[in-house]
């Protein structure tokens, strides 16, 4: 499963990739051997550390995903204290 290196991969096939790997995870860690885990998760970390490189700004979170931007969305102190000296 070692496929071309996502460095080599132009953005649309990197993506494309990225997306069908996660469509297949759970069926691998299911069904899959320990070998054929390893080697999705292999390639699922080097697809993903290579699409994060390229696009950073789109794989910055959602700040109303962070425990900071729920606490805000809550009503609540959105400081790591929450308010407590």
């Amino acid at each position: 499963m070692a496929g071309i290196p996502a460095s080599e991969l132009d953005d649309e096939t990197l993506t494309r990739e990225m997306d069908h790997l996660h469509e297949t995870r759970g069926r691998t860690v299911r069904d899959g051997s320990e070998d054929a885990l390893e080697a999705h998760t292999r390639r699922m970390l080097e697809l993903e550390s290579e699409w994060v490189r390229r696009f950073p700004d789109a794989a910055a979170p959602d700040p109303a995903r962070t425990r900071a931007g729920s606490r805000s969305s809550a009503g609540q102190d959105p400081s790591p204290t929450g308010g407590a000296a």
